[in-house]
């Protein structure tokens, strides 16, 4: 019989807007000097800090379940937005230009992100799961930074590839990388005293510390039991 919990709906729920979020304000790339990185680093790195806390609290299995749930929500988003671009404006609607040119770019965007999220997420979630058992428990910085280090590395250079291969190049692209990746895992490590209040807290109210030694690196099955 599966268990009830009294949050895991709600961290699903802002897990997923999280990614429609961060995904939407990716459309605009953001220079600090010499420094370039897309909208989506401002809020982003909350979806690892999220599926750090799914995957220790409620196990892999239920942290894969909000992948895929988040994924779903991203794939019905692009299909709107791409409908309502190609159906005819209205004679008083003047923004077509401005729409097509953020949102337009929105689907390039997503396939990025979801290539990109599948990757980096799965990798996350999978990587904590297995240093919990190793670590019997323990040293849970170990964990989350580790987990995020290993996602963060692969979500970025697949993202970066895809999304700005062909507009960034080079140099550019290296430094977008390696500032992306060092600026989400650096957020996960300044959150870490909150990441560890909210991961005590939730399990004593959900009463759950799941360990799975049995986690199989299967992120293409969808467990709905």
């Amino acid at each position: 019989m599966q268990k009830s919990f009294k949050y895991y709906d709600i961290i699903l729920a802002v897990f997923a807007a999280v990614l429609l979020i961060s995904n939407l304000a990716g459309t605009k790339l953001i220079a600090f000097g010499p420094i370039t990185t897309d909208g989506g680093a401002v809020l982003f790195p909350l979806a690892y800090i999220l599926g750090d806390i799914l995957t220790e609290i409620y196990g892999y299995k239920y942290a894969r379940r909000a992948i895929w749930t988040a994924f779903g929500i991203m794939l019905l988003a692009v299909a709107a937005f791409t409908v309502v671009r190609y159906m005819p404006p209205a004679p008083e609607y003047t923004a077509q230009t401005s729409y097509e040119a953020v949102l337009g770019f929105f689907p390039r965007i997503v396939a990025a992100s979801l290539a990109a999220f599948l990757t980096g997420s799965f990798l996350n979630s999978f990587v904590l799961a297995k240093l919990k058992v190793k670590t019997k428990g323990k040293k849970l910085w170990l964990r989350l930074i580790g987990s995020t280090f290993v996602g963060e590395f692969f979500d970025t250079v697949v993202f970066a590839l895809v999304a700005f291969g062909g507009i960034l190049q080079g140099t550019g692209m290296l430094v977008y990388i390696l500032i992306g990746w060092l600026f989400k895992t650096g957020v996960e490590v300044v959150c870490l005293p909150i990441t560890y209040r909210v991961i005590a807290k939730m399990k004593q109210i959900e009463k759950v510390d799941t360990y799975d030694d049995k986690t199989d690196f299967t992120p293409f099955r969808v467990d709905l039991d």
